[in-house]
């Protein structure tokens, strides 16, 4: 709206109520009033026009406004407000509108809206710190005393913040101000951290007896229950070979005798026709085995660097896992060819006999490569063992940690876990194979006092297993939420497994084949039998060989008799011992089932 400069006289009381001068009159937007300044350059351009004709109009130059020109200003400012009574505002309002003075400075009209707005553009500061004010409204007085300042509060000329102002209770430099006396606050926060009941609180908790069972748990019960269930699957599995060694060669020994003396042919049991297929097996075996060069593989082996004889090492193991399950799976089918031959009619005998000849080089197949696989990790080991440069430690530190991090950090279920013990079971026999391999080595080709040295190496290696299956099973037992009665389950499992009973549950069975760690154990004894045999004539060292057999297989077979005689007695006690632990009897003589 453009403003009209004029005569110097109003003619309304109205535009009596002036205000000393500022720079910054507090007019908000919505009150569209003309404002006059000469030659302020912050006026808005919608009043360049107004200025132009107030120029050209004036007779003395100084930019005074006429009193027609203020009236009609302020009948257009209450009809666009809707709420400020010229004629009335000294009773009806209190907001105050800058319409213009004679001194060239704003004068102030009643406005309520500007008040409202003016209040909210404070933003909660309180009207002492904004000078000198009329109805609520800050000026300048004669002095400049009200001027509000750079840092505080200043409205600006179209009634909009320029920023938001920090709060009291965001004002940091006022915090610090408020608490200048550090050294006592710190000794305040000490004090309270010190007087707490844990100085842990905001990381930990109290534990319970629940807790408290678990840290027991992983230190001690799943330790013990856990090493003596791998202890007695070992001597499962040493009772498993030595009866390949010994009651396999009875048997079959038998069976030609009986057909000797009967002197005419008779269909075979299943049992003979499973002897005969694991003999031709284990035969098969040892026959390539006694072909390859083992001092050429070890020196190989031998020529390689740590670091691939730990990849070569993890690489045997995996084959070994892998042939160890394809071959239990491989001496099933060929059993249940057995039983097929020995119960099929004379019309199917051709079939029978068929699939028992393919599975029986199915299983000739897959034992000779398992049985090279454990006769490679058997001089991987002892490679390591002879090495002078810390070979076996790297391997044994890389090999078992690098399986604590394949299994600890996974989730397992119970019978993921118990086919976890019965594989840990069989390595541990597999171990022992391995030992008795470099026992050999150490025979046949080492010098001086080695036998001390071996016992040192023997003994590292299976502490080594030992220590990290233990760490292995305490802490999945952890994660997993698993207590230490289910190895006792597990065991109860493996005792009636060794006394023929039927498990409950259908609960898995140790599956151990020992077919291939006894062809590599025979060869590995046969060259030492071959360098004591005393040089003579053929007939003479025949009768050396069967004697020194004989020997061997009466050592063999008194093992046989000791370990077998005591699992069976073990396992006996050990069902008793969990039966009346499982079924108390109370006072009355009646038996209570615990869960």
């Amino acid at each position: 709206m453009a403003v009209r400069a004029g005569g110097r006289k109003l003619s309304f009381d109205l535009l009596n109520l002036e205000s000393p001068g500022d720079d910054y009159p507090s007019l908000h937007r919505s009150c569209t009033l003309p404002i006059v300044s000469s030659g302020e350059p912050g006026t808005h351009s919608k009043h360049k026009s107004g200025r132009r004709k107030r120029k050209k109009k004036s007779t003395n130059g100084t930019g005074q406004i006429t009193v027609s020109t203020a009236i009609s200003n302020v009948n257009a400012s209450q009809h666009e407000i809707g709420h400020c009574n010229l004629e009335h505002s000294c009773s009806q309002s209190n907001g105050i509108v800058a319409v213009g003075s004679e001194c060239g400075e704003p004068s102030y009209v009643n406005c309520p809206l500007v008040d409202e707005m003016r209040h909210k553009s404070t933003n909660g500061r309180p009207e002492s710190d904004l000078g000198s004010t009329i109805d609520g409204v800050p000026v300048r007085d004669e002095s400049g005393a009200g001027r509000p300042s750079s840092s505080g509060w200043r409205p600006e000329w179209n009634g909009v913040v320029s920023r938001l102002e920090t709060t009291d209770s965001l004002d940091w430099n006022r915090l610090m101000a408020e608490s200048s006396d550090l050294e006592k606050l710190s000794l305040k926060y000490l004090m309270g951290e010190i007087a707490g009941r844990n100085s842990l609180r905001m990381t930990t908790s109290v534990g319970n007896e629940k807790k408290r069972q678990k840290v027991y748990n992983t230190m001690f019960h799943v330790p013990w229950r856990c090493e003596l269930l791998i202890d007695v699957g070992f001597f499962v599995c040493l009772d498993s070979f030595l009866s390949l060694l010994t009651i396999m060669p009875a048997r079959i020994f038998m069976a030609f005798w009986r057909f000797l003396s009967i002197r005419q042919f008779q269909r075979p049991s299943d049992a003979e026709l499973s002897d005969f297929g694991c003999f031709i097996v284990l035969f098969s075996g040892v026959a390539v085995l006694e072909a390859i060069d083992i001092s050429l593989i070890y020196h190989i082996i031998r020529g390689q660097g740590t670091i691939k004889l730990y990849v070569l090492y993890n690489v045997l193991e995996i084959f070994d896992k892998l042939c160890q399950s394809f071959g239990g799976d491989a001496l099933q089918v060929l059993f249940n060819s057995a039983e097929g031959i020995a119960g099929c009619s004379k019309e199917n005998m051709n079939f029978e006999l068929t699939r028992f000849i393919l599975d029986q080089t199915i299983a000739v197949m897959a034992f000779i490569v398992h049985s090279f696989i454990l006769l490679a990790q058997a001089i991987t080991l002892s490679t390591c063992i002879v090495a002078h440069n810390n070979a076996l430690l790297a391997l044994l530190v890389s090999n078992n940690f690098a399986e604590i991090k394949s299994s600890v950090f996974k989730r397992f279920s119970k019978d993921n876990l118990h086919s976890l013990v019965y594989f840990d079971v069989v390595e541990r026999f597999h171990i022992f194979t391995f030992l008795s391999f470099v026992l050999a080595q150490y025979i046949l080709e080492a010098e001086g006092s080695w036998f001390g040295s071996f016992l040192f190496n023997a003994f590292l290696v299976i502490m080594c297993e030992m220590v990290i299956d233990v760490i292995k099973h305490s802490f999945l037992a952890k994660f997993n939420e698993i207590k230490p009665a289910v190895y006792s389950e597990f065991l109860e499992d493996l005792c009636k497994q060794t006394l023929n009973m039927e498990s409950d549950n259908g609960r898995k069975n140790l599956t151990f084949v020992p077919i291939a760690p006894a062809c590599v154990v025979i060869r590995v004894l046969s060259p030492i039998y071959a360098e004591y045999l005393p040089l003579g004539q053929l007939p003479r060292r025949l009768v050396w060989i069967l004697f020194l057999s004989a020997i061997t297989y009466i050592v063999l077979l008194t093992l046989k008799i000791v370990v077998g005689l005591s699992l069976h007695l073990y396992a006996s006690w050990s069902i008793g011992a969990m039966n009346l632990t499982m079924v108390p009897v109370t006072h009355n003589g009646l038996k209570e089932v615990e869960e």
